[in-house]
């Protein structure tokens, strides 16, 4: 049931923002589109409290509950960002909105990656915080290996994040022939 509900949230994920970017920029509604885009974050709830009761209700904790904790963490971290990211490039494309900046090159693309990587130690912290309550929660009654492996799996993201942040730092992406160089903006974090 609990891998059938990260499915069915994920779908409703993108479901939710097609519907509310579509009545947003199509529909010319957008007080109604920013509404049904407010409503994602009840799917990581549902999640959560679906999750919380099958460990209440007896089950065995295994890799189910470790990808429920990731993509809890994920979407934590990164979830405004994509609707954000998302919301640009629709504004862009429906609504004759101005085109949304890119990563970049050089300097300005390897900042991009270390704040994606301070994203990722969020969606960590936040999986392996829920997976810590889950385990604290089973206690000595029950084989919690499959809960503590994914949070080893979790820092296992981190570093390969991390190495990749570095890359791109080591050795920038270079800009295409003839652009412009471009600067390291101060502005919101992303």
């Amino acid at each position: 049931m609990i891998v059938a509900l990260i499915i069915a949230c994920e779908v409703g994920f993108w479901v939710l923002l097609a519907a509310g970017l579509g009545l947003r920029y199509l529909a010319k509604m957008p007080r109604l589109g920013a509404a049904v885009l407010l409503c994602e974050p009840l799917l990581e709830l549902v999640l959560l409290v679906v999750t919380t009761l099958d460990l209440k209700n007896g089950a065995t904790p295994d890799w189910k509950h470790g990808v429920a904790a990731l993509y809890l963490g994920y979407t934590v971290a990164y979830g405004h960002y994509t609707v954000k990211w998302l919301d640009g490039h629709a504004a862009y494309r429906l609504a004759g909105g101005p085109k949304p900046a890119g990563a970049g090159h050089g300097r300005a693309r390897a900042v991009h990656e270390w704040k994606l990587w301070v994203r990722t130690v969020v969606a960590a912290a936040v999986a392996m915080g829920l997976l810590e309550a889950a385990i604290r929660y089973v206690g000595d009654a029950g084989d919690v290996s499959s809960l503590t492996s994914y949070q080893g799996a979790a820092l296992r993201i981190v570093g390969i994040h991390g190495v990749i942040a570095v890359c791109y730092t080591i050795w920038p992406k270079k800009a295409p022939a003839g652009a412009e160089p471009e600067r390291v903006k101060a502005g919101p974090r992303v």
